[in-house]
């Protein structure tokens, strides 16, 4: 087995946030008085919050913005979410192949474990990764890099699996295989102009790929 360790993105990865992270942003812009489009806030599901808000209000409002995304989103926004086809299934056979499963999530870790935990897939992990609320640890690669340090594992034993150009740049920053998934928030353009092993359509492609038959 080439790989020890799996980590997972969680947001476009495991599960289709859609509905809870953008009407949290657009709770936060309304608060400024701006309005948003639905479809234009798509992009930003993926990037810490506080690179959203500086984008979409100015570096001087993207703390406090981010406390009243959090407001809504602890509370409702966290449960407004569906976990994708087939989820479920694959970890189950990823940890029964031997597979050390963890996240590595721009989410900060506590509402990681809730939202794993609402879809009854948290039993499949061995360690639940994510970014600190105060922000210290936001970027893609510094979760990463916190995560293999929290496990104790080598960056050549471990394959990064996300949706976006931030999983898949966090993981060639940390000298990590990525496979990116193509039925997320990123799309064959984006991804495809970073390092990868494959794409995949399907989670199921993963098992495919990674348990010999």
């Amino acid at each position: 087995m080439k790989y020890k360790a799996i980590f997972f993105d969680l947001d476009g990865t495991l599960t289709n946030p859609e509905k809870g992270i953008l009407n949290c942003i657009q709770y936060a812009c309304d608060y400024y008085g701006v309005k948003t489009e639905w479809d234009s806030l798509k992009k930003y599901i993926g990037p810490p919050l506080k690179d959203t808000f500086t984008e979409l209000l100015g570096a001087d409002k993207a703390d406090e913005a981010t406390i009243k995304y959090r407001e809504r989103f602890a509370p409702v926004g966290l449960y407004e979410n569906e976990i994708y086809d087939n989820v479920p299934k694959a970890l189950e056979k990823l940890k029964n192949a031997g597979f050390i499963l963890c996240t590595a999530s721009s989410k900060p870790q506590e509402f990681v474990e809730k939202i794993l935990d609402h879809f009854d897939i948290l039993k499949y992990f061995d360690y639940v990764g994510g970014a600190t609320l105060d922000g210290k640890i936001s970027e893609k690669d510094d979760v990463i890099k916190s995560v293999l340090d929290k496990t104790g594992l080598e960056n050549n034993e471990v394959l990064m699996v996300g949706d976006r150009k931030y999983d898949l740049l966090g993981a060639e920053k940390m000298n990590m295989d990525a496979v990116g998934v193509l039925y997320g928030f990123g799309d064959f353009d984006e991804l495809s102009a970073y390092k990868n092993i494959c794409l995949i359509n399907d989670i199921t492609e993963l098992c495919d790929i990674l348990i010999t038959k």
